[in-house]
């Protein structure tokens, strides 16, 4: 991060007194933590990009391959609301930095795995970096959005799809070509993502106490919805958030192997269209929060997840054209619902963005790592292509958003 950059945030502590952080959109901290996130992202989003040298090197089954994603992100997802309920109460500016401290202890630890054991340990280490990173994270970028939330939730969330396309990229580039120890070449990107997570934390710590009572009396009042109404809300969310994140699973962490055995591509060149693939979720991410500030976030939803179902369902049976083409429209179109579900269950539930943030997330990794899972061993039965045609009816379950309330554009505290 440049010196201004930092200059930047430390500014901003000296009106704190006067005027709460809420006020005006913190665009250099929201660039901060965004490049946090895609540096995060990317350091694990080469754990995904192994995947073929994984199975190769240590004869793993798909079903095993399965697993490694399962431990990573269950890892991931069981601990974030535990650290998002704890946050709501304590918050704890530099937990952000020790979280990226366990993602580094998992890279290096990736990079001299011997076997299958060790490399579930250092998916366990890596997800454990990711429950302390985005339930706090997610937190700061509210705190720095003077009242755009989808907007600064797009940035924030942007960074880390972009990261995540990155990662098979340099997979290819990097660890492909010189094997699996080179894994610890991306050390200094950890350490760089700790300095820059350390002086966001400095900015947080020093913003805090500018903007708790407000966000407490904003609190009282932010939503006036019946319990069972929010309750019920919050179920269909956590079925949207299953369509499209079980959906997305399956190419995330499938595709590479797809476009090999059903087109004959190399390794690297599948991870191509790995990338053109993660970069369009990065494209929607990024569209979905403002459009949803502008047109009501009930609106995003049901384009995204219901919107996607006719190009779902055509791509099992295309060539491989048509099937980046698709692949492509699937990305930007079920990404772009992310970050207006997070708002939306933030505004649902005021004054608890800690805790419904590490829930959303959390659920996000946890059926993402279930999915893995249970589609290898799909996959190992049935083939890939079998799991195409399954999973394409998943984004039908957008009908959902029927039941949804309409909040219009009410918004919540900040906190």
């Amino acid at each position: 991060m440049s010196t201004d950059g930092v200059n930047g945030i430390h500014s901003v502590g000296g009106a704190a007194a006067s005027r709460p952080a809420a006020d005006t959109t913190r665009f250099k901290v929201l660039g901060a933590i965004s490049v946090s996130h895609l540096l995060n992202d990317m350091m694990q989003s080469l754990l995904l990009a192994m995947y073929p040298m994984l199975k190769g090197g240590f004869s793993l089954s798909f079903a095993q391959i399965g697993l490694i994603t399962l431990t990573y992100q269950v890892t991931a997802s069981l601990l974030q609301p535990l650290v998002g309920l704890y946050t709501d109460r304590h918050p704890t500016p530099y937990s952000l930095s020790a979280g990226m401290g366990c993602t580094l202890l998992g890279l290096l630890l990736l990079a001299v795995a011997p076997n299958y054991p060790v490399v579930l340990m250092a998916s366990a280490l890596i997800g454990t970096g990711s429950s302390v990173f985005h339930p706090e994270s997610s937190r700061i970028a509210r705190l720095a959005s003077g009242g755009q939330h989808g907007l600064a939730q797009s940035i924030f969330q942007v960074g880390g799809n972009t990261g995540s396309a990155l990662g098979p990229l340099l997979a290819a580039w990097i660890i492909v070509p010189h094997g699996q120890a080179s894994v610890a070449w991306f050390a200094p990107v950890a350490l760089l993502a700790i300095f820059i997570l350390w002086r966001v934390g400095v900015w947080y710590r020093m913003q805090h106490l500018a903007v708790r009572r407000p966000a407490q009396a904003a609190r009282a009042g932010a939503n006036a919805l019946p319990r069972r109404t929010v309750a019920l809300a919050l179920t269909v969310l956590v079925v949207l958030m299953f369509s499209k994140f079980f959906y997305l699973t399956s190419l995330s962490s499938y595709y590479s192997f797809y476009l090999m055995q059903r087109f004959g591509l190399p390794v690297q060149t599948a991870q191509v269209y790995l990338f053109g693939f993660l970069f369009a979720v990065a494209a929607g991410t990024i569209l979905g929060g403002p459009i949803g500030d502008r047109i009501g976030r009930k609106r995003v939803i049901w384009v995204s997840i219901l919107g996607v179902a006719p190009f779902t369902l055509m791509l099992p049976y295309v060539n491989l054209f048509w099937t980046g083409v698709l692949t492509f429209a699937i990305g930007i179109i079920l990404a772009s619902a992310f970050s207006a579900i997070l708002v939306f269950a933030q505004e649902l539930v005021p004054g608890k963005v800690g805790a419904v943030s590490g829930l959303f997330f959390g659920f996000a990794f946890g059926i993402g790592g279930i999915g893995a899972a249970v589609l290898g061993g799909v996959a190992d039965r049935y083939g890939l292509e079998f799991v195409y045609r399954v999973c394409a009816f998943l984004p039908l379950l957008g009908l959902l958003t029927a039941f949804l309330p309409d909040l219009g554009r009410r918004t919540g505290s900040t906190r």
